[in-house]
C-alpha cells in the first residue's frame, strides 16, 4: 500500500472512503443501511470516533472522522470487521433478499483470494485515508461526501438523502450524531 493511503498523522482529520468487494450495491436495503449507522453511532458512543460527515451510497462509504484515542486505523478497523460480519449475516439470514445466494458466492470468492479473510470478506481491504489539513480541503471533501447522492442521481438535494449527514448541516437532525466541522 502507498505510504499516501496510510493514517500518517495519529490526531488528524481523516476523510476516508470504502466499498463493498466488487462494487456490489448492497446499500439498498434499509436494513443494511441500518447496521452502518447503528455501528456508526455505537463507534461515536463507546470507541471515541467522532463523526464530522458521513454518506451511504450503494455500494460505499464516505465519512470525515477523527479518533479521540489517536488511533484511526484501529476504529476504522473495528468498525469493518464489526459490519462486514453483521451485514453477511443480515443479508444470510434476510429471507426476502432475491441476490443472496450471488452475493455469498462474490463474498467468499473475494474471501479466497484473500490471506487475511477466513470465510467471507465483505469490505475491499483499502480505505484510502486522505488527512484533511486545510478548511479548503476540508470543505471541499465535506460537499464531495453531501453531494454525492445529488450527483448519482438519487435525490435532487444532499439533505434529501436520508442516510447521510447532509441534514444535519441544513439544520435537521439525521441518524448519527456528529461533531460539526
Amino acid at each position: 500500500m502507498s505510504r499516501k493511503y496510510k493514517f500518517l498523522n495519529k490526531e488528524g482529520l481523516y476523510f476516508v472512503s470504502f466499498a463493498v468487494v466488487n462494487w456490489i450495491d448492497v446499500f439498498t436495503r434499509l436494513e443494511y443501511n441500518e447496521v452502518i449507522v447503528d455501528s456508526l453511532n455505537y463507534c461515536k458512543n463507546n470507541l471515541g470516533m467522532d463523526i464530522y460527515c458521513w454518506c451511504i451510497m450503494p455500494s460505499h462509504i464516505h465519512m470525515i472522522f477523527a479518533a479521540k484515542d489517536n488511533n484511526p486505523e484501529v476504529i476504522l478497523g473495528r468498525f469493518k470487521e464489526y459490519t462486514s460480519k453483521q451485514l453477511v449475516k443480515s443479508i444470510t439470514e434476510n429471507i426476502q433478499e432475491s441476490r443472496k445466494e450471488w452475493m455469498l458466492w462474490m463474498f467468499k470468492r473475494a474471501g479466497a483470494k484473500s490471506s487475511n479473510v477466513k470465510t467471507y470478506q465483505f469490505w475491499q481491504h483499502h480505505n484510502k485515508p486522505i488527512q484533511l489539513w486545510s478548511a479548503n480541503v476540508i470543505e471541499q471533501k465535506a460537499d464531495y461526501i453531501h453531494n454525492n447522492p445529488v450527483e448519482a442521481g438519487f435525490v435532487t438535494e444532499a439533505s434529501y438523502w436520508k442516510y447521510s449527514s447532509a441534514i444535519d448541516y441544513a439544520d435537521g437532525k439525521g441518524l448519527v450524531d456528529i461533531e460539526y466541522l
